[in-house]
């Protein structure tokens, strides 16, 4: 296999293995649990606390019509996974942790988009929090998408990158 086939293979490997992950765990949360309900999973700090989230990350636009928020969140879905595609083709093949975290942003946006257009908001179930102070409840897609991001801004800010050759001057 070629090195640029190898790189979109592992591409579609992390992103699909990223959907399958974020889809299997919210179809258990939604068969074996009534919305609303939490389980404790270490006291007072983590719960499996099955919820919907019809709007963005802290709830925002939670409050916009089901319209708006489908159209909103389905262009900047797909301008994201664009910009994505954009940022991997212009990765260089060495450069594996940027290719990986854009992978992963890639199939958790894809995640959490399949499940705005199937119920119109996120399944999320992931509840982290000390005493009565709750950090948002989030799923398998958005922890992709953080990890991954802050992996990429990592890659770009600290990773060693050699400086293009400067193009020849032409000798008259």
């Amino acid at each position: 296999m070629s090195k640029p086939t190898a790189r979109y293979v592992l591409l579609g490997l992390v992103s699909v293995i990223t959907v399958l992950l974020d889809q299997a765990t919210k179809l258990q949360i939604t068969q074996s649990m009534r919305l609303h309900e939490s389980i404790p999973v270490v006291p007072d700090f983590f719960s499996i606390t099955y919820i919907r989230n019809p709007g963005a990350a802290f709830g925002i636009l939670a409050s916009s019509s089901s319209g708006f928020r489908l159209a909103f969140f389905g262009v900047t879905s797909i301008l994201a996974l664009v910009l994505l595609s954009t940022i991997f083709v212009r990765l260089k093949p060495t450069h594996w942790i940027g290719q990986l975290s854009v992978a992963a942003v890639f199939g958790g946006a894809i995640g959490n988009l399949l499940d705005r257009v199937r119920f119109g908001e996120v399944i999320d179930f992931l509840d982290i929090y000390l005493g009565a102070y709750h950090w948002p409840a989030f799923n398998v897609a958005d922890a992709a998408i953080s990890a991954g991001v802050c992996f990429l801004v990592y890659h770009l800010a600290f990773e060693k990158h050699e400086a293009e050759p400067a193009p020849q001057q032409l000798k008259n």
